[in-house]
Protein backbone atom coordinates (compact mmCIF):
# COMPACT_ATOMS: atom_id res chain seq x y z
CA UNK A 1 0.00 0.00 0.00
CA UNK A 2 1.50 3.34 -0.99
CA UNK A 3 2.13 6.02 1.82
CA UNK A 4 0.38 9.72 1.50
CA UNK A 5 3.73 10.70 -0.18
CA UNK A 6 3.90 8.63 -3.03
CA UNK A 7 0.01 9.06 -3.63
CA UNK A 8 0.26 12.45 -3.99
CA UNK A 9 3.53 12.04 -6.05
CA UNK A 10 1.24 9.72 -8.38
CA UNK A 11 -1.53 12.45 -8.31
CA UNK A 12 0.89 15.26 -9.00
CA UNK A 13 1.93 13.47 -12.15
CA UNK A 14 -1.29 12.70 -12.96
CA UNK A 15 -2.40 15.93 -12.91
CA UNK A 16 0.69 17.58 -15.41
CA UNK A 17 -0.32 14.87 -17.71
CA UNK A 18 -4.14 16.03 -17.54
CA UNK A 19 -2.89 19.92 -17.62
CA UNK A 20 -0.71 18.95 -21.15
CA UNK A 21 -3.70 17.05 -22.48
CA UNK A 22 -6.39 19.44 -22.24
CA UNK A 23 -5.33 22.83 -20.48
CA UNK A 24 -6.59 24.22 -17.23
CA UNK A 25 -9.95 25.01 -18.65
CA UNK A 26 -9.88 21.16 -20.03
CA UNK A 27 -9.13 19.26 -16.93
CA UNK A 28 -10.56 17.93 -14.36
CA UNK A 29 -10.83 16.13 -10.91
CA UNK A 30 -12.27 12.91 -12.35
CA UNK A 31 -9.78 13.30 -15.30
CA UNK A 32 -6.76 13.33 -12.82
CA UNK A 33 -8.11 10.97 -9.93
CA UNK A 34 -8.65 8.44 -13.59
CA UNK A 35 -5.05 8.84 -14.44
CA UNK A 36 -3.87 8.88 -10.82
CA UNK A 37 -5.88 5.64 -10.45
CA UNK A 38 -7.04 7.16 -7.36
CA UNK A 39 -10.47 8.32 -5.86
CA UNK A 40 -12.19 11.69 -6.79
CA UNK A 41 -13.13 11.84 -3.16
CA UNK A 42 -9.84 11.56 -2.40
CA UNK A 43 -8.77 14.61 -4.58
CA UNK A 44 -11.98 16.66 -3.10
CA UNK A 45 -10.64 15.90 0.55
CA UNK A 46 -7.51 16.98 -0.01
CA UNK A 47 -7.42 19.46 -2.58
CA UNK A 48 -11.37 20.80 -1.89
CA UNK A 49 -11.21 21.64 -6.19
CA UNK A 50 -9.72 21.71 -9.63
CA UNK A 51 -7.92 25.59 -8.09
CA UNK A 52 -6.88 24.24 -4.82
CA UNK A 53 -5.44 20.90 -6.50
CA UNK A 54 -3.58 23.41 -9.01
CA UNK A 55 -2.61 25.61 -6.28
CA UNK A 56 -0.96 22.38 -4.33
CA UNK A 57 1.57 21.73 -7.63
CA UNK A 58 2.46 25.54 -7.57
CA UNK A 59 3.62 25.30 -3.74
CA UNK A 60 5.08 21.54 -4.65
CA UNK A 61 7.20 22.83 -7.27
CA UNK A 62 7.87 26.18 -5.91
CA UNK A 63 9.45 24.12 -2.67
CA UNK A 64 11.45 22.09 -5.14
CA UNK A 65 12.78 25.17 -7.11
CA UNK A 66 13.55 27.11 -3.55
CA UNK A 67 15.34 24.10 -2.02
CA UNK A 68 17.34 23.81 -5.48
CA UNK A 69 18.42 27.37 -5.03
CA UNK A 70 18.80 27.46 -1.01
CA UNK A 71 21.03 24.06 -1.11
CA UNK A 72 23.48 26.00 -3.93
CA UNK A 73 23.53 29.50 -2.06
CA UNK A 74 24.77 27.89 1.15
CA UNK A 75 27.94 27.02 -0.79
CA UNK A 76 30.82 28.66 0.42
CA UNK A 77 32.54 29.45 -2.61
CA UNK A 78 32.40 33.21 -4.10
CA UNK A 79 29.41 34.66 -4.25
CA UNK A 80 29.15 36.06 -7.28
CA UNK A 81 30.21 32.78 -9.05
CA UNK A 82 27.08 31.46 -6.12
CA UNK A 83 24.69 33.87 -8.47
CA UNK A 84 25.75 32.81 -11.64
CA UNK A 85 25.23 29.33 -10.79
CA UNK A 86 22.17 29.90 -8.30
CA UNK A 87 20.78 32.01 -12.23
CA UNK A 88 21.26 28.65 -14.14
CA UNK A 89 19.14 27.08 -11.73
CA UNK A 90 16.46 29.13 -11.69
CA UNK A 91 16.48 30.24 -15.26
CA UNK A 92 16.53 26.16 -16.41
CA UNK A 93 13.46 25.43 -13.52
CA UNK A 94 11.22 28.52 -14.44
CA UNK A 95 11.30 27.44 -18.21
CA UNK A 96 10.91 23.86 -18.14
CA UNK A 97 7.60 22.15 -19.38
CA UNK A 98 6.64 21.88 -15.49
CA UNK A 99 6.48 25.44 -14.63
CA UNK A 100 4.97 26.44 -18.22
CA UNK A 101 2.20 23.90 -17.78
CA UNK A 102 2.03 25.92 -14.41
CA UNK A 103 1.89 29.20 -16.13
CA UNK A 104 -0.72 28.28 -18.66
CA UNK A 105 -3.03 27.07 -15.62
CA UNK A 106 -2.76 30.69 -14.36
CA UNK A 107 -3.51 32.07 -17.05
CA UNK A 108 -6.33 30.06 -17.20
CA UNK A 109 -7.89 30.34 -13.90
CA UNK A 110 -10.51 33.71 -14.84
CA UNK A 111 -10.30 33.54 -11.04
CA UNK A 112 -6.86 34.68 -10.08
CA UNK A 113 -6.24 32.12 -7.16
CA UNK A 114 -3.67 30.54 -9.55
CA UNK A 115 -1.56 34.06 -10.63
CA UNK A 116 -1.94 35.14 -7.42
CA UNK A 117 -0.55 31.62 -5.66
CA UNK A 118 2.50 31.93 -8.14
CA UNK A 119 3.10 35.30 -7.10
CA UNK A 120 3.14 34.09 -3.17
CA UNK A 121 5.02 30.88 -4.43
CA UNK A 122 7.48 31.74 -6.80
CA UNK A 123 8.88 34.94 -6.76
CA UNK A 124 7.64 35.33 -3.07
CA UNK A 125 10.14 32.52 -2.08
CA UNK A 126 13.17 33.12 -4.78
CA UNK A 127 13.50 36.32 -4.73
CA UNK A 128 14.95 36.63 -1.11
CA UNK A 129 17.21 33.84 -2.05
CA UNK A 130 18.86 36.44 -4.81
CA UNK A 131 18.69 39.49 -2.25
CA UNK A 132 20.75 37.98 -0.34
CA UNK A 133 23.53 36.81 -2.67
CA UNK A 134 23.62 40.49 -3.78
CA UNK A 135 23.81 41.62 -0.56
CA UNK A 136 26.83 39.35 -0.07
CA UNK A 137 28.45 40.66 -3.10
CA UNK A 138 27.42 44.42 -3.05
CA UNK A 139 26.57 44.89 0.77
CA UNK A 140 23.23 46.66 2.05
CA UNK A 141 21.91 48.89 -0.31
CA UNK A 142 18.91 51.21 -0.40
CA UNK A 143 18.54 50.18 -4.24
CA UNK A 144 18.59 46.18 -3.43
CA UNK A 145 15.01 45.86 -4.91
CA UNK A 146 15.47 47.62 -8.41
CA UNK A 147 18.87 45.92 -8.92
CA UNK A 148 17.00 42.64 -7.89
CA UNK A 149 14.01 43.51 -10.63
CA UNK A 150 17.29 44.67 -13.25
CA UNK A 151 18.67 41.26 -12.27
CA UNK A 152 15.81 38.93 -13.26
CA UNK A 153 14.72 41.42 -16.43
CA UNK A 154 18.13 40.38 -17.48
CA UNK A 155 18.04 36.46 -17.16
CA UNK A 156 14.69 35.47 -17.51
CA UNK A 157 12.81 38.82 -19.69
CA UNK A 158 10.07 37.49 -21.41
CA UNK A 159 10.95 34.24 -21.93
CA UNK A 160 8.38 32.46 -19.64
CA UNK A 161 5.48 33.95 -21.59
CA UNK A 162 7.24 32.70 -24.76
CA UNK A 163 7.21 29.36 -23.51
CA UNK A 164 3.41 29.39 -21.92
CA UNK A 165 2.24 30.71 -25.71
CA UNK A 166 4.55 28.32 -27.38
CA UNK A 167 6.28 30.72 -28.88
CA UNK A 168 9.62 29.22 -28.30
CA UNK A 169 10.49 25.81 -27.15
CA UNK A 170 12.36 24.68 -23.74
CA UNK A 171 15.70 25.87 -24.10
CA UNK A 172 18.82 23.57 -24.08
CA UNK A 173 21.04 23.97 -21.67
CA UNK A 174 23.88 25.46 -23.97
CA UNK A 175 21.21 28.10 -24.33
CA UNK A 176 20.91 28.65 -20.85
CA UNK A 177 24.52 29.18 -20.09
CA UNK A 178 24.84 31.46 -22.83
CA UNK A 179 21.99 33.48 -21.24
CA UNK A 180 22.93 33.48 -17.64
CA UNK A 181 26.82 34.54 -18.94
CA UNK A 182 24.86 37.68 -20.82
CA UNK A 183 22.53 38.18 -18.11
CA UNK A 184 25.64 37.77 -15.86
CA UNK A 185 27.92 40.37 -17.60
CA UNK A 186 25.27 42.51 -18.62
CA UNK A 187 24.66 43.13 -14.56
CA UNK A 188 28.21 43.41 -13.81
CA UNK A 189 28.13 46.60 -15.88
CA UNK A 190 25.17 48.10 -14.75
CA UNK A 191 26.53 47.58 -10.96
CA UNK A 192 30.42 46.85 -11.07
CA UNK A 193 31.70 45.22 -8.14
CA UNK A 194 32.85 46.45 -5.12
CA UNK A 195 37.09 46.58 -4.90
CA UNK A 196 36.89 44.47 -2.10
CA UNK A 197 35.79 41.51 -4.12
Amino acid sequence: MMNKHARTAKIEAAAYQVLAEKGFKGASMLAVARAARASNETLYKWYGDKTGLFAALIASNAAQVEAELTRMRADQGDPVDVLAAVAQALLRMVTSDRAVALNRAAAGDMTGQLGAALARHGRGRVAPILADLLKQIYGPADDLPTRLDRFLSLLIGDLQIRRATHAMPEPTQAEITHRCDAAMADFLRLYPLPHSL
